[in-house]
């Protein structure tokens, strides 16, 4: 009898154990965090609708939450003011941490943290790359001049091929 007690017991504390407890999860911005005063779209077919309609070309940062290089970009990103402002009033803005289905959008692998540039004929612009040969499209947080260089490629880029 003490056997079956004591078989019930451990059978209800290892039920018991397996029961996720429930935490209160607060709703996660867009930004995730790359800066909250950017309106960002929330997938890549929106941000591809979005970009054709505003003719203005669409930035994606592909990350990770977990990932301490896209964390790193992610602060630096936050706090250099001219990409903050490029950012908001001169591309249409994704981030995303899932990868989309277009396999243009890894067209030198699937690393994070990577940032492409799409112009409104829907063109990858494998041309607008960082500067590092083994990832041409990764950016480190000390690179943040040379990604504002980039977005005014971008920019430029849109209203000479227009």
């Amino acid at each position: 009898m003490l056997r079956w007690v004591l078989l019930a017991l451990l059978f209800g504390m290892c039920a018991s154990a397996g029961e996720p407890k429930k935490k209160k999860v607060r709703p996660q911005s867009l930004s995730r965090g790359w800066g909250d005063n950017i309106s960002w779209v929330k997938s890549y077919e929106e941000g591809l609708a979005k970009m054709e309609s505003s003719q203005k070309p669409l930035m994606v940062i592909h990350h990770r939450d977990e990932c301490p290089h896209s964390q790193a970009l992610k602060k630096a990103f936050a706090a250099q003011k001219s990409v903050q402002k490029m950012a908001k009033e001169d591309f249409i803005m994704l981030n995303v941490v899932e990868e989309t289905m277009d396999p243009n959008m890894a067209p030198d692998g699937y690393y994070v943290p990577r940032i492409l540039f799409v112009d409104p004929s829907k063109t990858v612009r494998r041309d607008i790359a960082g500067k590092y040969s083994n990832r041409l499209y990764t950016y480190e947080p000390s690179d943040m001049t040379y990604l504002v260089k980039n977005m005014k490629k971008a920019k430029a880029l849109l209203h000479a091929e227009l």
